[in-house]
């Protein structure tokens, strides 16, 4: 007898699962987020998306512009621009379609956001629950 044994094949990783995407855009948004790209003063990477607390709901959504792309930043790019997302806000915009609408009295970026719960009657802030994965 032998004492040479064949060691036992080792199991196979599981292929991770893709992630889903956490946010989409409009052709209207990507156009604007384009033309914001464009003219801002100094060079900027993105637009960086969050969430911050207050207002008589609870949150309200934040946007501003990125210069950098920090580590923790969730990086969705879509239609041609990239949006920087807060990791904070990741499971409160899962599923998100940021929208940019303009009328004659204003123009603003608007989420369609299937987490939210609620809105104040101004528009301002919302209510919002981390998304069931």
């Amino acid at each position: 007898m032998s004492d040479m044994t064949q060691a036992s094949p080792t199991p196979a990783k599981p292929k991770p699962r893709p992630r889903p995407q956490v946010m989409k855009l409009t052709d209207a948004a990507a156009e604007r987020i384009t033309e914001l790209t464009k003219r801002a003063d100094s060079e900027i990477v993105g637009l960086r998306v969050g969430i911050k607390n207050g207002g008589c709901a609870g949150q309200s959504y934040t946007v501003e512009y990125a210069h950098e792309i920090r580590p923790t930043d969730e990086v969705v790019e879509d239609k041609g621009v990239k949006i920087l997302v807060d990791p904070k806000a990741v499971l409160f915009l899962l599923g998100t379609e940021m929208d940019y609408v303009a009328d004659k009295m204003q123009a603003q970026f608007v989420f369609n956001n299937p987490n939210q719960v609620s809105a104040c009657g101004c528009g301002e802030s919302v209510q919002l629950k981390p998304a069931t994965v």
